[in-house]
């Protein structure tokens, strides 16, 4: 099983890599083979921690001893290195922070060890996270790095924290796709789609286009929304937030503060407060905590949360 598992992982991994070479030399036909290069590698290397602990990478990680779970988090600060050193945007300063914030936080956290119920450092490491993607303290890349280095980079950060240095039960960090989570990803959508309409159309927030998308835009905007912008957020706001919360506030109490969080994170879409974006994803993020909790499995909350925002950006936006 475990060799089926590492097996998928590599070649889907390598799909990966040939689908985001071949949209982004069609993106940015521009891009010089030496520009695109470092970019490319780096990125690769940023959503790799994603990918490969999803399909069980962690398992021998979480059994070291914490001083290697410690160490082993200055690895998050490779793809900088590979970015930047040898250019003359290479800075040890920001060198410095992609090795000093992860490890600082894992070692925040695995020494000593906590507690099966959300504490202080919790909150506190989440709340650095937060505070270091809205101020942009993770901004280290210069251009022509892509807008999702830092927040990946973040999401690295909070899976290792939480995964391989908390070691927090029932995250359901799985990749792994199963026709249950499928079918209770799309459920969730199902369930949600007419309520996103109503308050769409009512606060003047969505507007219906008809068009039929090209194909190629169709899969780059699945791939490109469920890998960079559903799965690093759904980790954060599901696997680990809302899995947190119920160790205090239960359930039910969990799954709305961690839908009025997610909520409260769009709040500058377009404007200094969108009170409108807030709503809308408030409520999704009600559906795709219920997707994550039906089984424990970040892969349906993935699935809800990749329909909603390409059905939208293509058809409503």
């Amino acid at each position: 099983m475990k060799r089926a598992r590492t097996f998928a992982a590599v070649v889907g991994y390598a799909l990966l890599v040939v689908a985001a070479c071949f949209f982004a030399r069609h993106g940015a036909p521009e891009l010089s083979s030496h520009a695109f290069t470092r970019p490319f590698i780096a990125l690769m290397l940023l959503f790799a921690p994603l990918w490969f602990f999803g399909f069980g990478a962690a398992e021998q990680l979480k059994q070291a001893s914490t001083l290697a779970r410690v160490s082993g988090a200055a690895t998050l600060a490779l793809p900088y290195f590979v970015f930047t050193f040898g250019t003359p945007d290479f800075y040890w300063r920001a060198a410095v922070i992609s090795i000093a914030l992860p490890v600082l936080l894992v070692a925040f956290l695995a020494l000593p060890e906590l507690p099966e119920r959300i504490g202080w450092r919790d909150a506190t490491v989440l709340g650095i996270i937060v505070t270091a993607h809205f101020l942009r303290w993770a901004d280290l890349w210069p251009a022509p790095a892509p807008g999702a280095f830092p927040k990946l980079f973040l999401a690295d950060i909070a899976l290792y924290c939480f995964l391989i240095g908390r070691r927090i039960e029932g995250m359901g960090y799985s990749l792994i796709p199963t026709r249950s989570a499928f079918l209770i990803g799309f459920r969730e959508w199902l369930f949600y789609f007419p309520i996103a309409v109503l308050l769409g159309e009512g606060t003047g927030f969505i507007h219906f286009h008809r068009i039929i998308p090209h194909l190629s835009s169709f899969v780059a905007a699945i791939l490109i929304t469920s890998l960079l912008i559903a799965l690093p957020e759904e980790l954060f706001f599901r696997g680990i937030l809302q899995n947190l919360l119920e160790t205090r506030l239960g359930r039910n109490s969990a799954l709305i503060a961690a839908s009025i969080l997610f909520g409260l994170s769009h709040f500058s879409h377009g404007s200094a407060f969108n009170w409108r974006y807030v709503l809308l994803a408030s409520v999704a993020g009600i559906f795709y905590g219920r997707a994550w909790r039906a089984n424990r499995h970040i892969f349906a909350a993935v699935v809800t949360h990749t329909a909603v925002d390409v059905v939208w950006s293509l058809w409503f936006r």
